[in-house]
């Protein structure tokens, strides 16, 4: 699902520490329920759509609510919407809950819905995603019409991401906070979420409350404490320690070790999350050439990475699409060949190779680094030197955004839980006016491969939809658009006092903690 952009500052949501009071000596005394939770990368501002990443998400689902979210079948089920209807092809009405307020004590209405909406359309991060919504319409105070440039059939999927913020609040005309003072003196975020952000020090720690006026049902956790810890080793001693009762991610080197400890429970799960290397054709005339690109392809064997330094857990790939999802090509084979590799070195010129630099997060993706190293080890077989470097997720982003080097590495869960969301972001020729290929900082370009992947999204005919989808894939393989490695395996682990910890989790590798029953 997911990364960062660039920061949207609204009421000046930036990095910032929260007046809370004295929280830390009253979490240490309080018999209140406590989740202790450590995580491997932060938010980079409390603005929700600032950013499309996981932590994001997983952030919005504590603070904030959807319109309508996925549960552990992949089923849409209803949030802040109560029922929904097709009233054309083009418009779905939604029916909103009543008697629900956000945490500055303002009531949620429709003219929320619409105002966040329109935020959505217009934030970088997103607009790419919502380009198919013309319009959001309040009815009544309590229902919303949205409507779509033409007919679209993934609305509902899309209303996972509509966590409705408080309008009033993000406009600056206050409201008050939930202790009597004017939002501004308190609250930096105000949503419907089941829990209240009291507390927030970037990349170090965010501490939450339960929001006692929640309009739906919820578990039993009074606060959260969620720690950053951005080595995969000490998330897993803190967890053995019993400093922390949850962490997210797992490193897949321990696997093993907390599947066979009766004092934790682990929980692991295939994801169609793709890792993957983008090569800047626009940055080095080498990468223009598609011979060179498909010798790269052919010098990377991510077998290799998938069973030694993941430890058999991912799914290689050799295109966007994960098996299990509608559109996967079963028809373009592993490429790991190092005698074809260096022969179409060869054939373009560059027999003795040449140089490139690359980057790669050091703390956003399981093994990331490792990853990353095992890769330039390996381009250096057909005489391709690369300058790695290693950055924490923030700064890392901000250069994948410049295109800073010539190989990139990132990850990608399709937003949609739909294929062509790869291809909308990662492989459409990049157009900062509709958002379209926004993260693809190879700039590969294929005018074919966007004339499909825009035709998906009006197609409603299955078995067409799925050809498009495979020759989408068919496409970019054959042009070695990109390098693919695998889809990561999301995983978890937690003590013994989090007693519904598996009921809690989804494919989406979105937690819902606002369910979590604490013994």
């Amino acid at each position: 699902m997911r990364r960062i952009f660039r920061i949207l500052s609204a009421a000046g949501l930036l990095c910032l520490l929260l007046p809370a009071g004295n929280i830390l000596p009253a979490l240490a005394s309080s018999p209140e329920k406590v989740l202790n939770l450590a995580v491997s990368a932060d938010i980079i501002s409390l603005y929700p759509y600032a950013e499309l990443s996981g932590e994001s998400i997983r952030y919005c689902h504590l603070v904030f609510d959807p319109l309508v979210r996925w549960n552990k079948d992949m089923k849409l089920e209803p949030r802040l919407a109560e029922s929904w209807e097709q009233i054309d092809p083009r418009t779905m009405r939604f029916r909103l809950r009543e008697n629900v307020v956000f945490h500055s004590g303002n009531p949620f209405t429709a003219g929320d819905v619409v105002w966040t909406v329109n935020r959505l359309k217009d934030s970088p991060a997103y607009m790419a995603l919502f380009e198919p919504f013309a319009s959001a319409r309040a009815v009544d105070e309590h229902t919303v019409e949205i409507s779509t440039h033409r007919p679209y059939g993934l609305v509902l999927n899309l209303a996972t991401y509509i966590f409705v913020l408080d309008s009033r609040f993000y406009k600056g005309e206050g409201g008050r906070s939930v202790e009597g003072r004017p939002a501004s003196a308190g609250l930096r975020a105000s949503g419907t979420g089941p829990f209240i952000l009291e507390q927030w020090t970037r990349n170090a720690e965010m501490l939450l409350r339960a929001f006692t006026a929640y309009w739906g049902e919820r578990g039993n956790v009074d606060r959260i404490r969620a720690t950053v810890i951005k080595d995969g080793a000490r998330r897993v001693d803190s967890l053995f320690s019993g400093a922390v009762d949850m962490i997210l991610t797992v490193p897949s080197q321990d696997y093993g070790r907390l599947l066979k400890d009766r004092r934790v429970q682990f929980a692991a799960m295939n994801s169609s999350r793709l890792i993957l290397i983008q090569m800047n054709a626009g940055r080095r005339k080498e990468l223009a050439d598609p011979r060179v690109r498909e010798a790269i392809i052919r010098a990377t064997d991510n077998e290799a990475l998938v069973n030694t330094i993941m430890r058999g857990y991912p799914v290689a790939a050799t295109q966007q699409i994960p098996p299990h999802m509608d559109g996967y090509n079963p028809d373009l084979p592993p490429r790991y060949n190092l005698g074809r590799a260096r022969q179409l070195l060869s054939e373009a010129g560059y027999a003795n190779g040449f140089s490139l630099t690359m980057l790669s997060p050091d703390d956003r993706y399981v093994n990331d680094e490792k990853i990353s190293r095992a890769f330039v080890n390996m381009l250096a077989k057909i005489n391709i030197r690369v300058e790695l470097t290693t950055l924490p997720t923030e700064r890392f982003f901000e250069e994948f955004d410049a295109k800073s080097a010539d190989l990139q590495l990132i990850g990608w869960h399709p937003d949609t839980e739909d294929a062509a969301n790869f291809s909308e972001y990662l492989l459409m020729c990049p157009d900062a006016d509709t958002g379209y290929g926004i993260y693809n900082s190879g700039n590969y370009c294929n005018k074919r491969l966007d004339e499909l992947t825009l035709a998906c999204q009006t197609e409603t005919d299955h078995a067409r939809r799925n050809a498009m989808l495979r020759e989408i894939e068919k496409i970019a393989y054959d042009d070695a658009a990109f390098i693919p490695l695998y889809f990561e395996h999301y995983a978890w682990a937690a003590g013994m006092k989090l007693k519904n910890f598996r009921e809690i989790l989804i494919p989406a590798n979105i937690p819902y903690l606002g369910d979590l029953i604490l013994d």
